[in-house]
């Protein structure tokens, strides 16, 4: 909901009204279906009664304030010493006592804790607001009302939970623990918590276990984690219609959403959907139940569905993935960089057969410039055979750090389509002056070699293998980034080798629309500082 939106809500009737402190000063709080509300009871002003249609104010610490000459406290409030928390922000109320070192339950009554969710940004952090009053009946009144007014937005209850234990420096189950542990607690949400072994772990348990028990599934790792957690998620709803599970047309929507705890080295996914790679806020969108609708595509060979995905990259992105996958022995960062160092250094093109469906397509009359028939939808695809360094097809925005504008920039996360970026043949230091407008955050000029097109689905076949006999083999003794006969691509983050033409079919004709939900809010723009790669 955007701010002008909350600004007009209809805080509702009263429900409770008390009289509470907030640090000093006695309030008038009062309590609805959609707020609470308080204002200074003052001599001149002993009721305490105001217009009630004012913004939020919570006590927070000064560096999460919107500080200012005109706010140096960092308070809020269109009306001075009148303030609002919107229910919709919090996610528990509890009360608060006075306990001594060491004791974990009783304790003299202070008053009631607030535990609310304030945005700076894309950044969600947590805030509390303590509401002082040391009657007992009253607090405990005001908790079960606030409770039952919690209990019946839609959020989740029951959680599970995959967490690889590998990712961000092997530190991912210490986050959970240490992070968002505590917060699904708080907010009264039970999880289940599955730690992966290997690689295909979380694959096998989503397709055995029970899931009508549970709201949501969480994921906390990299974007390979997330797009394995994802596929399963669309793969198992294929299984439970009873669907073939290797036909990629009509696939049916996932029926959990997905949540994503990133902890991984791009968090690209993450990023997409939350603007941020910061897991508080990841958590706080999955506790108050914030979800997006979002495009998935299917990459299928030979008639047989290979995963559900959001991206994939071949030629550059998925050579460079090729080498750091053979270092994995060096850290995160180290390995990235040396593996793009080392590919821009061995820059070369890939001749290959490209046909794609541009979105567009049934608007358009007269000749077509076609001459490939897609037989499941009566359409032509578009061809451009030719020399490339680089093809990437992404149905989401793939923003990061590195990308604050995305590596997709004109795409959305529920626009039907996806985006085609071809990188033709080029020198090798206007490659690298590609590469750098990725983190550049303004406008990007565009270059004569690289073309984006919105897409329904794309079709590749690289000549080495189907009509340039021997020239697959020629290229591997020079490069040495593949295995003999096939094709490294970059999907979603994950390494797939494939010898054969590669079929990537994306919403509309397809049906990938909406095909999953995620935890989160579509984001324009990354908050996090840019980065740029030390190798260019």
């Amino acid at each position: 909901m955007t701010t002008e939106n909350r600004e007009h809500e209809e805080p509702g009737s009263v429900l409770l009204r008390g009289i509470f402190k907030l640090g000093k000063i006695s309030h008038d709080v009062l309590l609805t279906s959609t707020s609470v509300s308080w204002t200074p009871i003052t001599p001149d002003n002993p009721t305490g009664i105001v217009n009630v249609a004012t913004k939020l104010q919570v006590t927070m610490p000064v560096t999460m304030a919107a500080i200012s000459p005109d706010n140096p406290t960092g308070e809020q409030g269109s009306e001075r010493g009148s303030h609002r928390v919107w229910l919709r922000d919090v996610f528990a109320v509890k009360v608060k006592r006075r306990r001594a070192a060491g004791q974990q339950t009783g304790g003299a009554v202070l008053g009631l804790c607030l535990f609310c969710s304030h945005r700076t940004g894309n950044t969600l952090q947590e805030v509390r607001t303590h509401l002082l009053n040391t009657s007992l009946s009253l607090c405990h009144t005001w908790v079960t009302q606030l409770t039952q007014l919690l209990t019946v937005l839609p959020r989740p209850k029951q959680l599970k939970v995959f967490i690889n234990p590998g990712s961000h420096k092997k530190q991912s189950v210490l986050i959970y623990r240490e992070h968002i542990a505590p917060l699904f607690r708080m907010a009264a949400i039970h999880t289940d918590i599955t730690i992966t072994e290997r690689k295909g772990h979380i694959l096998t348990v989503v397709k055995e276990c029970s899931l009508t028990q549970y709201d949501g599934v969480v994921c906390v790792g990299g974007d390979g984690t997330v797009a394995e957690l994802a596929h399963a998620l669309v793969l198992r709803a294929q299984l439970d219609s009873q669907r073939d599970p290797d036909c990629d047309l009509n696939p049916v929507q996932a029926t959990l959403p997905l949540g994503i705890i990133p902890a991984g080295s791009t968090d690209i996914i993450s990023c997409s959907v939350h603007g941020v790679r910061h897991p508080i806020t990841a958590a706080l969108h999955i506790i108050l139940g914030h979800l997006q609708q979002v495009d998935m595509c299917s990459f299928s060979s030979l008639g047989r569905l290979l995963t559900f995905g959001f991206s994939a990259m071949f030629g550059f992105g998925g050579r460079s993935l090729a080498l750091a996958e053979r270092n994995r022995w060096m850290p995160p960062s180290q390995r990235r960089d040396y593996a793009l160092a080392k590919t821009v250094a061995s820059l070369r093109p890939e001749e290959c057969h490209l046909s794609f469906l541009p979105v567009n397509q049934k608007h358009k009359s007269g000749k077509r410039r076609s001459k490939e028939q897609d037989t499941a939808t009566g359409l032509s695809w578009e061809t451009k055979p030719g020399v490339y360094l680089s093809i990437s097809i992404m149905a989401i925005p793939s923003l990061s750090p590195h990308a604050p504008r995305g590596l997709a920039p004109n795409t959305r996360l529920t626009n039907g389509s996806a985006e085609l970026i071809t990188v033709g043949n080029a020198s090798r230091s206007e490659f690298i002056r590609h590469l750098k407008r990725y983190s550049c955050p303004d406008e990007q000029s565009s270059l004569s070699f690289v073309e984006t097109r919105s897409v329904t689905a794309v079709k590749l076949r690289p000549y080495g293998l189907v009509g340039c006999p021997g020239k697959g083999e020629k290229e591997e003794a020079t490069s040495g980034d593949r295995s003999e006969g096939s094709f490294p691509w970059n999907i979603d983050g994950e390494l797939v080798e494939m010898a054969h033409e590669v079929v990537v079919r994306f919403s509309v004709f397809r049906v990938h629309s909406r095909l999953i939900s995620l935890y989160g809010e579509e984001v324009e723009k990354v908050d996090s500082p840019v980065m740029s790669c030390s190798c260019i």
